[in-house]
């Protein structure tokens, strides 16, 4: 896994967000169209794509797509 591909699979549980508004510094609960729903499908996502399982407060104690990401990598 690196940070580009994850960024791509984030960025795809989104349907209006323009792609080029994601970066790792992006405050992903900032954007409009972040809502429970769209934790929920990151969640199903980082299972599927990453074998790792999240919960809630990861995404709750994660500000940027990157902190994220490295709860994520540090489960792998």
């Amino acid at each position: 896994m690196n940070i580009t591909e994850f960024i791509e699979n984030f960025a795809a549980q989104f349907d209006d967000t323009d792609e080029a508004l994601f970066t790792p510094e992006t405050k992903f609960k900032q954007l409009d169209e972040w809502s429970s729903l769209t934790a929920l499908s990151v969640i199903a996502m980082v299972d599927d794509e990453y074998d790792v399982i999240i919960k809630g407060n990861d995404i709750i104690n994660s500000e940027t797509i990157k902190d994220l990401y490295d709860v994520i990598e540090k489960q792998l």
